[in-house]
């Protein structure tokens, strides 16, 4: 259902439920929990890739019908940390890059907004459309829109629960770049591979910082930058950097 591949350093993601567009239901939520912890504590694992399998769907978001008459218990509210997910508040500081390979909405768009790098392929239709149906973009929807997208625009993705197509999704900055269905993973796993090669308590740093920077003022961000940077130039991997640009070869680094 949720399967992950570790190559190289980069660990491959792909929701495998194709027949229901990739719909996510309790237990492929529960194992896309678990993948994504694994992600964050593994330390062979240096970036992500998630993808859908097939060619019709990234994530159609929560698979409705296994939801539909749940019940949970009120409590269930305050279990906060319990199947955390990267869009829900799992930190996950190792840069996340998103192949969609076609429909990514509602729980698939939030996912989307969690990650860092997206490329997608020319058919892909993105919306967040869970006011249609009764509901909020939840996960991080109406928290993330409007960090990354123009007010107006971010409101009416919100509001209307209409579609875009891939090329509106590239010219608001949804999305990095369009690619040729053939090669979405490929490159996808390349772009990887080159933020694998980097100094990985560096990016993960950059990556933490970067994101932070959205709540707190210039002042404590330059301060937090100061310091982490003085840590990070203690490590081995600064000297290994160091040592790589002088002698003009390509730096191994460890991680440490």
């Amino acid at each position: 259902m949720i399967e992950l591949e570790v190559v190289g350093g980069t660990a491959l993601i792909t929701i495998n439920r194709p027949d229901a567009l990739n719909a996510l239901d309790v237990a492929a939520y529960a194992q896309l929990s678990e993948a994504w912890t694994r992600v964050r504590d593994d330390d062979a694992i240096r970036a992500a890739v998630i993808t859908g399998a097939g060619e019709k769907a990234f994530c159609a978001g929560a698979d409705i019908k296994t939801f539909l008459g749940r019940e949970e218990p009120i409590a269930e509210l305050w279990a906060t940390q319990r199947g955390q997910l990267l869009n829900r508040g799992l930190e996950v500081w190792k840069p996340v890059i998103a192949a969609v390979n076609g429909i990514c909405v509602g729980g698939g768009m939030t996912l989307l907004l969690a990650t860092d790098i997206r490329l997608a392929v020319p058919s892909a239709r993105f919306g967040l459309s869970e006011v249609k149906r009764g509901v909020i973009a939840g996960n991080g929807g109406t928290q993330r829109a409007l960090d990354q997208l123009p007010y107006p625009v971010a409101m009416e993705l919100l509001l209307t629960g209409d579609l875009w197509g891939a090329d509106k999704a590239e010219r608001y900055g949804l999305i990095n770049r369009i690619v040729e269905p053939d090669t979405l993973v490929d490159e996808a796993m390349a772009l990887a591979a080159r933020v694998a090669s980097n100094a990985p308590l560096a990016v993960q740093a950059t990556k933490e910082l970067a994101v932070r920077s959205r709540d707190v003022d210039l002042a404590a961000g330059l301060r937090m930058e100061q310091a982490v940077n003085e840590i990070l130039r203690r490590t081995e991997d600064a000297a290994e950097g160091i040592a790589a640009f002088r002698e003009k070869r390509d730096a191994n680094f460890v991680g440490r």
